[in-house]
């Protein structure tokens, strides 16, 4: 039996005085709300409607049913209404969760512009390199850098792309010398991202074609700004994301090695746990996101 449903019904047949007349404002049968107000008044155990052929009142029990249900179903309109006038507003708390890189580096930036547009909006930003389940977590959106995503019951929305390239410190290159092939890679010391899917094996596209070098690191770090300050600091050869090695290799602390190869980009998803569609500060949030992937590659 559906509460609301009988509730309704069960009000209007008191404010109609009439099953017929209930029934045709409901487009329902007179049949089906008896049965309905029969059902509900055996799971409460007492009568709420006597009914004669010419009248109908109801009792103690009917009153009191009567007041409750209007004041619930009030209550639920009201509450609905407050929900559809707020599904537009940028308002409310805003959970998001990034990795510690992409948040210091794309997120931060955006973060004062995005909070003065909204000031009625409260912000939670997680950082984390490992992927969390955002739905135990709480979070209504989360920021992930991947090759592809997997099926499952998140909802992932494109959002862009990252350029992945090889880089090494000047330094670093006059004394070790400059790797000419891919294969001349596993001859150098390698500074390895630990939670990359091309940790041991890098398979690059470039202008000799495609080719798969398998590496052991002799370094392996967690995070992509302390592999870049490893990089700048002469230790190896790495792999970083463009947003995290446009500064220094502007700044010349660093510079492109087989520059004509590049490792497969790996996507930006905004992922969302539900399949209704994203609400407004969801939606507000992405849309600056977009613009500050935008600028950065304009």
């Amino acid at each position: 039996m559906d509460k609301l449903s009988v509730m309704t019904a069960y009000c209007r047949i008191v404010e109609r005085g009439s099953f017929a007349r209930a029934a045709e404002d409901l487009g329902v049968s007179s049949a089906l709300l008896s049965r309905e107000v029969k059902l509900l008044e055996e799971s409460l155990g007492c009568t709420l409607l006597t009914r004669t052929t010419r009248s109908m009142s109801l009792t103690d029990a009917g009153q009191r049913y009567y007041d409750e249900a209007l004041a619930i179903l009030d209550a639920v309109r009201r509450v609905e209404g407050d929900i559809r006038e707020g599904a537009g507003a940028v308002r409310g708390h805003l959970r998001v969760n990034v990795s510690s890189s992409f948040g210091q580096m794309v997120i931060a930036p955006l973060l004062p512009g995005f909070l003065a547009a909204y000031p009625d909006l409260r912000l939670t930003l997680s950082m984390d390199d490992r992927v969390v389940d955002m739905i135990e977590g709480g979070f209504d959106v989360s920021i992930r850098i991947r090759p592809g995503m997997p099926d499952s019951s998140l909802v992932a929305r494109r959002i862009g792309i990252i350029r992945q390239r090889i880089f090494a410190a000047p330094g670093y290159l006059k004394t070790a010398g400059h790797p000419k092939r891919p294969q001349d890679l596993p001859q150098h010391r390698i500074i390895g991202f630990l939670l990359a899917d091309h940790l041991t094996e890098w398979r690059l596209s470039g202008p000799g074609g495609d080719a798969t070098v398998r590496l052991d690191p002799a370094v392996r770090v967690g995070n992509s700004m302390v592999l870049r300050d490893l990089l700048v600091a002469a230790q190896g050869i790495g792999t970083l994301p463009d947003f995290v090695s446009d500064t220094p290799e502007t700044r010349g602390e660093l510079v492109r090695v087989l520059p004509g190869y590049e490792l497969p980009a790996p996507e930006i998803y905004a992922v969302t746990g539900s399949r209704l569609g994203m609400d407004a500060k969801v939606s507000a949030f992405l849309d600056h996101l977009r613009s500050a992937l935008r600028s950065r590659h304009s």
